[in-house]
């Protein structure tokens, strides 16, 4: 397969990168690095993106910011920064990706842990992830061509507990391999519109 993963030299990124380079073709996109370069806030650098890969097997999104911050210090502003990059970026990709994603291929995005199990400080990600888990369950209705789309949602990672731990007091962390699991499944698998959650329940 012909595979691009969006947010590929990230902490996620890369092992899922290093996953499916072992036997398919991996191009790997990036801000500010990578085989092409991509805004997802900005739907022309996606278009642009696309128009330098052609078609592709699959497409798997592992990129996307939100404002982390006491919700009394939110301005509107702030909860914007999420739903353009997160998800209407997420969002954009599908919809500019469906032209140049081949028959049977798969889109795969990423939230995580905060759609279900929000804790302090993350409003604005849990109201992002839990909207993009409500968008690919209702679009996986109305993909033709037997194109699938899934999310990946995982709980915190090993490899980030010494940068999150403090936010998530309690919460198991998840090992790396698991991660890409879910990765794996929705792209190898068959499944369409599931949540693909890897993480205990907390």
């Amino acid at each position: 397969m012909k595979i691009l993963i969006i947010g590929g030299s990230g902490t996620i990124g890369k092992k899922v990168s290093e996953h499916f380079s072992k036997n398919h073709e991996v191009i790997i996109g990036g801000r500010k690095s990578g085989d092409v370069i991509v805004d997802i806030a900005d739907t022309q650098s996606i278009k642009k993106m696309f128009d330098e890969t052609g078609k592709i097997d699959a497409i798997i999104c592992i990129a996307g910011e939100a404002k982390w911050a006491a919700f009394e210090s939110l301005s509107e502003e702030d909860f914007y920064i999420g739903l353009r990059s997160k998800l209407m970026g997420q969002v954009n990709l599908v919809r500019v990706g469906l032209e140049y994603l081949n028959d049977g291929g798969s889109f795969t995005l990423t939230t995580g842990i905060l759609a279900d199990h929000p804790v302090e400080m993350t409003t604005s990600a849990a109201m992002v992830n839990g909207g993009i888990h409500s968008f690919v369950k209702a679009v996986a209705l109305e993909l033709q061509e037997g194109k699938r789309i899934n999310v990946v949602s995982s709980g915190l990672v090993e490899n980030s507990v010494e940068k999150y731990a403090s936010y998530f007091p309690g919460h198991n962390p998840i090992p790396m391999k698991k991660v890409v699991n879910g990765y794996v499944k929705s792209v190898v698998g068959k499944g369409t519109g599931e949540i693909i959650r890897m993480y205990d329940n907390c």
